[in-house]
């Protein structure tokens, strides 16, 4: 049988610390499943069977909370999604919605926890990723509560910049009150910096393009929240 693991492109920095022999067991136990945009990849409440693996596209970790549904973070390719609920309590406590074409890679929960029994260093590359997945929540948690709204603003422009499309210039596949619920923050305050920006020649805006201008000036504005 055909190693896809090997010959996989988009493969996790965990599994690449997996033998050959490894990586086939993963070949055997995955399957790779297309989702549209708008398309639940893992819907809250429902019962978890797979490790889930963002292989390409983008995707949006959401929360039903007890007024609305609150967007809690972007995941681009090469992230697990799930693993908290996955090796936890087996209920999935968020849903994960595709907000591009995409493509994730659904492996066996049984081969992937022996696969953690099994290879030490697949294991703390896993608890790597996990660690710096928490630093970073805890990170936008204080940017949340702490910056003015200019501060949020110029957070979300810098992480889809530099973490999400790698360009300065991108189409925001979500819509502005999900950013606002990226910053704790109402779709009109997202509304009313987003054009302050532009008139201020920061950024250039049609549709859901947006080019940034002046990157520096992002960066003082986060920077003094």
């Amino acid at each position: 049988m055909e190693n896809k693991c090997i010959l996989c492109a988009h493969k996790s920095a965990a599994v690449c610390k997996l033998t050959e022999n490894g990586q086939k067991v993963l070949s055997k136990n995955s399957l790779t499943v297309p989702f549209r945009k708008g398309d639940f990849i893992i819907k809250q409440g429902t019962y978890s069977t797979n490790v889930a693996y963002l292989k390409s596209g983008l995707a949006k970790i959401q929360i039903v909370g007890p007024y609305y549904t609150q967007v809690v973070k972007i995941v681009k390719p090469g992230n697990y999604l799930g693993l908290p609920t996955t090796i936890g309590d087996k209920i999935n406590q968020y849903s994960v919605v595709a907000i591009d074409e995409s493509e994730v890679c659904f492996i066996d929960t049984t081969t992937f926890m022996n696969l953690l029994n099994d290879s030490p260093e697949f294991s703390r590359q896993i608890i790597i990723e996990l660690c710096k997945s928490e630093l970073v929540s805890y990170q936008n948690c204080v940017r949340r509560t702490q910056k003015q709204i200019r501060g949020k603003v110029a957070d979300i422009l810098l992480e889809f910049s530099e973490n999400i499309y790698n360009s300065d210039s991108f189409n925001v596949h979500i819509n502005q009150e999900e950013m606002g619920n990226l910053v704790d923050s109402s779709r009109e305050s997202i509304s009313r910096v987003l054009n302050e920006f532009v008139k201020e020649r920061v950024i250039e805006m049609s549709g859901k393009k947006i080019v940034i201008l002046n990157k520096e000036h992002l960066k003082l504005m986060s920077s003094r929240g």
